[in-house]
This record gives structure tokens, C-alpha cells and sequence, in this order.
């Protein structure tokens, strides 16, 4: 039920015929994302898409931390 050190996330699945749907929630923050992917994917590769999309969701590097702001303000340093 984690996903980086620092960050407690909560992961659900849900069997949709050959597919997965997983819910990845931050527990801090209340921020849920949904991927879905092939039912015979390793659970920890669905768990690693869905935390990697959280943490984009949330502004911060796949460390969990926060993104660093190009200047000229265009895009960020990851």
C-alpha cells in the first residue's frame, strides 16, 4: 500500500473480463487516478503505472517530489 518512501498510497482492483481497472489514491491528499490494463499484467507493473500517474497528477517526480519550474516558465525539470 505504497507507493515511493514518504508517500502512502492506496491501490484497488477491479477484474473487468480480460482487463484490470486499478484506482490509485493518495492518502494525504484524497487524489485518485485509474488505469486499466491486460488481466495477466504483474500486479506490481500496474502498480507502478498507476503510482507514476498519480504522482504526475500531483505534480511531483516519480521520487515524490516537487517539480522544479523551467524558467521563462515553459514545462519542468524533472
Amino acid at each position: 500500500m505504497s507507493g515511493r518512501p514518504g508517500r502512502n498510497i492506496i491501490f484497488e482492483f477491479h477484474a473487468l473480463g480480460e482487463s484490470v481497472r486499478v484506482a490509485a489514491v493518495d492518502v494525504a491528499t484524497g487524489e485518485e487516478v485509474v488505469v486499466t490494463g491486460p488481466a495477466g499484467a504483474l500486479q506490481t507493473d500496474l502498480e507502478r503505472v498507476a503510482a507514476r500517474k498519480l504522482y504526475r497528477k500531483l505534480g511531483l517526480t516519480d521520487e515524490g517530489e516537487k517539480k522544479t519550474p523551467r524558467p521563462g516558465g515553459r514545462g519542468v525539470i524533472v
